[in-house]
C-alpha cells in the first residue's frame, strides 16, 4: 500500500507496537489554545484512519516549515498511544521522519476507514509478523527528504515515555493530553525541578508552598503543593525520581511564575495521590530547547530561555542589598562560551551561587534563564530556573569536546559589553594590557566587591615552590585542606568527616613580566598545571619520591609564555589592604591569533580601525 504499515493503526489502538510505523496524514487541525500552539492530526495507516492523533509541541517547527504537511508520508519513531476518556484512545506523536512530501504523493493512499475500537476490535486485516519484518519500502519513499534525529530512539517494549498501567492496573495518560475537563488520570513523570519551601502572608492569612517541574516524553507541567500536601509529599519528592501521580487539581498556567511549555499547570490537592516508579523507563532527564549564544542579541529583553554553555571563568561571591525589602542578597557572576565564540555574563543567586565550583570549567545547562540588556546582553537565574553541570547529553559532549580541542583559546566576542578595567562595573571583558598600563589605570584599586579583569601577554620569571601543594579533601568539589590525624587518616573540617587518602591541590605564587614591567600573581590548580604541564598528583609524587624532577618542573616552566587573563582586587587582611591579583585563565600563546591581535592594535593606534 504504497509503503504504509497496514493496520498499524489498529494494533496500536488495540496495545501493540508495530515498529517504526509508516502513515500518511491525511489532514491537520490547529487546536484552538490560549499559549502554546497543538496540531490535531487525521492519519491513515491505507487501511485505517483516525483523527485522535496529536503532535507533540516540540515538532510543530516541521508544520510551520513547510516539512510536515498534507498526504505527506512520515515514520514514528517514538510515541504515546494512551486512554483519555473510557473508550477513547489518541496517538500523540513524539518523533518522526517525514520519507515523502505532500506534493510528492498527491493525494490519499488507499480508501481508509475510520477505526473505531467499539466496532472494529479484533477485525483488522493485519499483515502476520514476518510479512511485517520483511516488508520493504520503494525507492521512492525510502529516498525522500527524510532528517533522522541522532537522539531519536525505536519504541520501547511499553511505548512511549512510560508504562501503559500503573501499579493498580489503572491506565497512564500522557502530561501533554491532560485538560481540566479530565476527572481522574495518573501520569508517569519525573521531576526535574524542586523549589524549596516559600510562605507568604497577607490579609486572607498565611501558608507555605513549593513547586515542582514534571517531565515525561510528550511534554512538561508545573505542580504546586500548598500547606498540608506540603507537608506530605514534599519530603518524599526528589529531584531526577520519576512518580506516578494520581489526581489534581489542572488549571491555565501563569505564565508570570512558569516557563515551561504547558498551557496548564497543576495544583496537588487532598485527592491527590504520589507513589514512585521503580521501573525502568525512557523518561528523559530535562527538556531543553537551546538558544545559541550567537542568537542573544535578537531575542527580546525579559524573555526566559534555555542556553548551554562552558564556564569560561567564575568570579568570587559578592552580595547585594535588596532596594524593596532590605534584605541582603548573595550572588555570582559567571561567563560561559559555546562554539559560535560568543560569551555571556550569567548571575547565579542564594544557595546556587555558594555552591556552584567553576574551576573545572564544566558544561552548564541551564533552563528558564531570563535576559536581561544590563551592561548589553546578560543573563540572570530565576528562582523557577535550573542547571545542570556537565549533563549527559549530545550538545554537552559536543560543546566540551570543542573547548577542549581549541575553543578555550579562540578569540571571542562578550555580549555583555563589560569594560575591563577603570569603570565601575569592573569587569569580564578580553581587553589586553601591559602591566605597566594596569598599574597606571589602578586596576583593581578600588575598594569594595569589585574586581577588575584584563588579559596579558607575559613570561614566567620566578615560582615560589614553597608551600605550593597542600593536600586537599577527596572529596568531588570540596577541594579544603585536611588536617594529617597522624593515624593513616586525614580530616575535612567543612565535610565533617575522615577519609583515608586525600588529592594534591596546587596553589602557586609566581612573578610574571612583560615588556613594561613585572608582577606577582597566584595560581591555582588549572592555571598551574597549565605552567607547570604536570598534574597536581604528579607534582606531589615528586616532591616526596624524586626531588630532582622536582626541581625541574619549575626550572623548565621559568621564563615560558602565556597569555594571562588576571582577576585584580583590593582585599583587606588583619586590617591591612593590598592588591591581590590572581590568574583566571592561562592559555598558551598561538601564534596566528597573536598576530592578529598585533596587527588590530597596530591599525588602531595608526587610525585604521
Amino acid at each position: 500500500m504504497a509503503g504504509l504499515t497496514k493496520g498499524a493503526i489498529a494494533d496500536m489502538i488495540e496495545g501493540r507496537q508495530p515498529e517504526e510505523p509508516y502513515l500518511q496524514i491525511m489532514s491537520m487541525k490547529k487546536i484552538p489554545s490560549g499559549g502554546q500552539e497543538r496540531y490535531r492530526l487525521l492519519v491513515s495507516d491505507g487501511q485505517w484512519s483516525s483523527s485522535f492523533a496529536m503532535l507533540a509541541t516540540q515538532l510543530n517547527g516541521l508544520v510551520t516549515s513547510g516539512e510536515v504537511d498534507n498526504n505527506c508520508i512520515i515514520k514514528l519513531n517514538r510515541y504515546i498511544c494512551n486512554t483519555v476518556q473510557e473508550s477513547k484512545k489518541i496517538l500523540i506523536i513524539l518523533d518522526l521522519d517525514v520519507v515523502k512530501s505532500g506534493e510528492e504523493v498527491g493525494g490519499k493512499i488507499g480508501e481508509p476507514v475510520t477505526y473505531d475500537p467499539a466496532k472494529n476490535m479484533g477485525a483488522a486485516n493485519r499483515p502476520a509478523p514476518m510479512e511485517q519484518k520483511e516488508r520493504t519500502l520503494p525507492p521512492s519513499v525510502t529516498g525522500g527528504n527524510a532528517q533522522r534525529n541522532p537522539l531519536a530512539q525505536r519504541n520501547p517494549p511499553n511505548v512511549g515515555a512510560s508504562p501503559s498501567v500503573t501499579p493498580s492496573g489503572g491506565s497512564v495518560h500522557p502530561i501533554a493530553s491532560l485538560t481540566p475537563y479530565q476527572n481522574r488520570w495518573t501520569i508517569c513523570a519525573r521531576v526535574t525541578n524542586k523549589s524549596g519551601i516559600r510562605t507568604w502572608s497577607n490579609s486572607r492569612g498565611e501558608g507555605k508552598l513549593f513547586s515542582m517541574d514534571l517531565l515525561d516524553e510528550s511534554g512538561e507541567i508545573r505542580a504546586t503543593a500548598f500547606n498540608e500536601q506540603l507537608d506530605k509529599f514534599y519530603d518524599m519528592i526528589e529531584i531526577n525520581n520519576v512518580y506516578y501521580i494520581t489526581g489534581g487539581t489542572l488549571k491555565t498556567a501563569n505564565k508570570q511564575y512558569s516557563n515551561l511549555n504547558n498551557d496548564y499547570e497543576l495544583t496537588l490537592n487532598k485527592m491527590t495521590e504520589v507513589m514512585p516508579c521503580h521501573e525502568n523507563t525512557s523518561i528523559p532527564s530535562m527538556q531543553y530547547s537551546f538558544v545559541p549564544l550567537d542568537q542573544l542579541d535578537k531575542v527580546a529583553k525579559d524573555s526566559v530561555i534555555d542556553i548551554i554553555g562552558v564556564c569560561k571563568e567564575a568570579m568570587d561571591i559578592s552580595v547585594i542589598t535588596q532596594r524593596t525589602t532590605g534584605r541582603e542578597l548573595k550572588k555570582r557572576d559567571l561567563l560561559i562560551i559555546d562554539d559560535s565564540k560568543y560569551e555571556v555574563r550569567v548571575t547565579l543567586w542564594g544557595t546556587s551561587a555558594e555552591n556552584f565550583d567553576g574551576s573545572l570549567q564544566p558544561v552548564l545547562a541551564i533552563k528558564g534563564a531570563k535576559v536581561s540588556d544590563f551592561g548589553g546582553v546578560s543573563l540572570s537565574l530565576l528562582s523557577s530556573s535550573s542547571f545542570q553541570i556537565n549533563p549527559d547529553i549530545r550538545e554537552a559532549h559536543k560543546l566540551k569536546g570543542w573547548f577542549d580541542n581549541g575553543g578555550s583559546t579562540a578569540e571571542s566576542i562578550n555580549l555583555s559589553n563589560q569594560k575591563s578595567g577603570g569603570g565601575a562595573s569592573g569587569g569580564l571583558g578580553n581587553v589586553y594590557k601591559t602591566f605597566g598600563e594596569a598599574k597606571l589605570e589602578n586596576l583593581g584599586g578600588r575598594q569594595g566587591d569589585q574586581a577588575d579583569y584584563y588579559s596579558v601577554k607575559a613570561s614566567v620569571v620566578l615560582i615560589r615552590k614553597e608551600n605550593c601543594l597542600y593536600p586537599a579533601c577527596p572529596t568531588a568539589n570540596c577541594n579544603k585542606k585536611v588536617v594529617d590525624l597522624n593515624n593513616g587518616m586525614y580530616r575535612c573540617e567543612k565535610c565533617n568527616q575522615e577519609y583515608d587518602n586525600f588529592n594534591w591541590r596546587l596553589m602557586v605564587s609566581a612573578n610574571l613580566a612583560d615588556i613594561s614591567d613585572n608582577q606577582w600573581v597566584t595560581m591555582f590548580q588549572d592555571q598551574a598545571e597549565a605552567v607547570l604541564g604536570v598534574s597536581a598528583q604528579e607534582l606531589g609524587g615528586m616532591r616526596d619520591n624524586n626531588n630532582e624532577a622536582f626541581q625541574n618542573i619549575f626550572a623548565e616552566a621559568t621564563f615560558k609564555s602565556f597569555n594571562f587573563r588576571l582577576r585584580v582586587k583590593m582585599e583587606t587582611y588583619n586590617d591591612e589592604s593590598r592588591l591581590k591579583n590572581t590568574v583566571a585563565v592561562c592559555t598558551p600563546i598561538v601564534p596566528k591569533e597573536y598576530n592578529r591581535r598585533l596587527i588590530t592594535e597596530i591599525k588602531q593606534m595608526a587610525g585604521q580601525a
